[in-house]
């Protein structure tokens, strides 16, 4: 009998809970639903430099900390510093991306009341300048929103871990044979880079720069990349004679680096 009414307190104190985790559970999602959109059009109004609707988000006593940049306080500072450095009459402008599936939302509570919520994450940048745009760099973030008077702001701006930005380069690997791998060897001279040497390696080429090498795999008899990066190196010759080295970097010449001799 015992066992029985131990079995039926259990029972009633889990289907009671039921609910009570239903309903946590429905205004979590609520809560993060609300929190991403508000995030969406403030990254929107920023992208867009719409310094005015970027401004209704943020709470006049903001603090911003960048692990680059220093520490800013006060919206007026805040939009001070945007309008001057990320919004200015040059042609110069960044746009942001999130990296899809690293951003999450949690809530923030007192005596079982939703105060805040935190949505952290990472993503990564785009500077767009002369009609041209290039992936910059890749971030974390971490940013606290109150609700206060039945608004929400932005209070508590983190933007730490900046660094190169994973790059993808889609070209594809042929191969090449040791023939013509072999005519690339050698010494070059840049004016930026300096003394590089190039060397046959398996199936692919070997750039060596004071001391680090790298690997350059062949997408076209005298066009290689590198794997990681959007870099690129074309050898130009004329008839049989290499003439130099070009190295573009998304597209752009960064480097071109003449044929001194034989290694």
């Amino acid at each position: 009998m015992r066992k029985l009414f131990i079995y039926t307190s259990l029972t009633l104190l889990f289907l009671s809970s039921v609910p009570q985790l239903v309903f946590s559970q429905k205004a979590e999602k609520k809560l993060s639903e609300t929190i991403l959109l508000k995030d969406s059009l403030f990254w929107k109004a920023y992208n867009s430099c719409d310094t005015a609707k970027y401004n209704e988000f943020i709470a006049s006593d903001v603090e911003f900390y960048h692990d680059k940049g220093g520490i800013t306080l006060g919206l007026e500072k805040l939009l001070e510093i945007t309008k001057k450095n990320l919004c200015g009459p040059n042609d110069f402008r960044l746009r942001r991306e999130a990296v899809p599936g690293s951003v999450k939302v949690f809530p923030m509570e007192r005596g079982g009341e939703v105060y805040g919520a935190i949505i952290s994450g990472e993503h990564v940048f785009y500077i767009r300048q002369a009609g041209q745009e290039k992936l910059d760099g890749l971030a974390k973030f971490t940013h606290l929103w109150l609700l206060k008077d039945g608004e929400w702001k932005m209070t508590r701006i983190l933007s730490y871990d900046h660094g190169p930005a994973p790059q993808v380069n889609n070209k594809k690997e042929i191969k090449l044979s040791e023939g013509i791998l072999a005519q690339y060897a050698g010494n070059y001279e840049g004016p930026k880079t300096g003394a590089m040497k190039i060397s046959p390696g398996s199936g692919s080429l070997i750039l060596s720069i004071q001391q680090q090498n790298f690997t350059l795999y062949p997408e076209a008899e005298n066009r290689f990349f590198i794997k990681g990066r959007d870099l690129n190196f074309e050898f130009v010759k004329k008839e049989n004679t290499i003439l130099k080295m070009v190295v573009r970097e998304n597209g752009q010449v960064v480097e071109e680096a003449l044929y001194v001799k034989k290694k």
